[in-house]
Parts: structure tokens; sequence; C-alpha cells
């Protein structure tokens, strides 16, 4: 090759080699001005500074974490309107490409449960709600999967658990005349079987979900909150008035210990508030 085409090829190189590094150096520039606009919850200035962050420099992960979060903080739980769609929409599918270069992003994988787990708030048909908590709950696993030690995961993975079991119990319950206050087991034996053998494992993991997320963190008194419901409410599927009652003292101790936690956690704050230290959890 000739010198001068020598020369010239090194010249488009470099040339190349700083246009792109002005394009990082923008794009950072714009997350930065993204990242502001966010903490002053102007959601929609902050998403076009991420958005043209992510146009600059399309394997800059954090910029695309901010512009699916951006999306996600405009998403209203149980709102119906088209704009809210389109941000959950947004918010998915940027979180997603977030996995396509990192599976194992746990904040991806925690942002997209939450979503789905959000949209199955709000009035909706029972099977469209029923298929929202099953997707948040494909995720939560994936992120115990991920994060053994995300307490956040098996707590969520509980939660689910109760918010799918429920409404099956009261609508027995409702059939049977029984009030929600009247104690069990259901009367009918018929469909404590027949819940039993839909239910009973799917319970139990709920419960062996939630001790796990008091294992993780034993001052965990939301897990304990939960682990009283699961307990309180499978107690309808026993057998005999005994095994109901016995499960109904194991959920009055899981009360016990939410309150005995909560009542430990707000005085260990106030104490630190007194010196000035930072808030317990």
């Amino acid at each position: 090759m000739h010198l001068r085409n020598i020369a010239l090829v090194a010249s488009i190189g470099t040339l190349a080699l700083l246009s792109t590094g002005c394009e990082k150096l923008r794009a950072r520039d714009n997350l930065n001005k993204g990242v502001q606009a966010f903490k002053t919850a102007k959601y929609n200035q902050a998403v076009e500074h991420f958005k043209k962050a992510v146009e600059l420099d399309p394997d800059f992960p954090t910029a695309r974490l901010y512009l699916a979060t951006a999306y996600m903080s405009q998403y209203i739980p149980g709102a119906d309107s088209t704009e809210n769609m389109q941000n959950a929409k947004a918010a998915e599918a940027e979180f997603l490409k977030v996995l396509e270069k990192d599976p194992s992003n746990t904040l991806a994988i925690e942002s997209l449960a939450s979503l789905h787990y959000n949209q199955a708030q709000g009035n909706q048909p029972l099977d469209q709600k029923l298929k929202k908590l099953d997707e948040a709950a494909q995720w939560y696993t994936k992120l115990a999967q991920t994060d053994g030690n995300s307490k956040t995961a098996y707590y969520s993975l509980g939660v689910i658990t109760w918010a799918k079991w429920y409404p099956r119990l009261m609508e027995a319950r409702n059939k049977m005349g029984m009030k929600p206050e009247d104690p069990g087991p259901l009367k009918d034996k018929k469909v404590r079987e027949d819940l039993k053998a839909q239910w009973w494992d799917t319970i139990n993991k709920g419960i062996a979900d939630l001790e796990k997320a008091v294992q993780i963190y034993p001052e965990y008194d939301e897990a304990m909150a939960y682990l009283n419901l699961l307990h309180r409410e499978r107690a309808d599927l026993m057998d005999s008035s005994d095994e109901y009652k016995k499960e109904v003292e194991i959920a009055d101790n899981y009360v016990q210990k939410a309150l005995d936690t909560k009542k430990m956690k707000a005085e260990r704050a106030a104490q630190n508030a007194a010196k000035g230290g930072i808030k317990a959890e």
C-alpha cells in the first residue's frame, strides 16, 4: 500500500476512535442530566436524556437500566390508559434488552418481577390477574436462582402464593355460608379434599419461601405477617378441629413475632435518631 494511502487509513481510524470517544462522553453527559431529572421526578425529561444516552452508546448498560426504570416509574398499577400501558411495555422491553447482554443482572430481573406483580393489581378479570401473578412468580424464581440471598425474591413468592390462594378459599367459604371469622376447617369434606388436592403443595411452597425470607433476614416482619396468613388459611384444609387449632396457634405465634419485631425495630430507630444515627431498616 502506498505510504499516502497508509497515512489516510490511519487518519480515518483515528477520527473514528475520536468520534466514538466523543459519543461515549456525550452519552455519559446525557446520563448525568437524566439522573438529575429523575431525582426531581421529571420522568419524561429523564426518559429523553436516557434515550439519547443509549442512542449514542448502545452498549451503555447503566443508561439502559435508568431508561427502563424511568419508564417503570411512570407506570401506575391499575390504570388502564394507553399511555400507562405503553410505559409498562417500554419498561419491560428495555429491561429485557439489559438481560440480553447481562442475563444475571439482578436489578433488571427484580424490576421485571415487580412490574408484572404491579400489573396484577387493580380491577381486572381473575384469569388476567392470575396470569400476571404467574409471570411475576417466574421472574422472582429467576431472581432467587440468580441471587440465593434475595429476601425480596422469597418474600414475594410467598405473597404471590397467598394472593392466588386466598380468593379460592373465600369463594369456597362463601358457597358454604361460612363467614371469614367463622372457625374452620371447611365444613364440606368433598370441597375440602378437592382444594387440598389442588392447593396443598402450593401453600406449603409459599410457607417455605416465606420461611427462607425470614432465615435470610430474621427481622422480616412483613414475611412473618404473611406466614401468619398462610398458616391461618391452611388450617381450613385440616381434617379435624384439633389440627385446625394447631395451625391457628402457629399463625398466632407469627402475629406475635411480627409485632415484637416491629416494636424492636421502632425502638432501635428511635434510639438511632436520638443519637443522630441512621434509622434501622
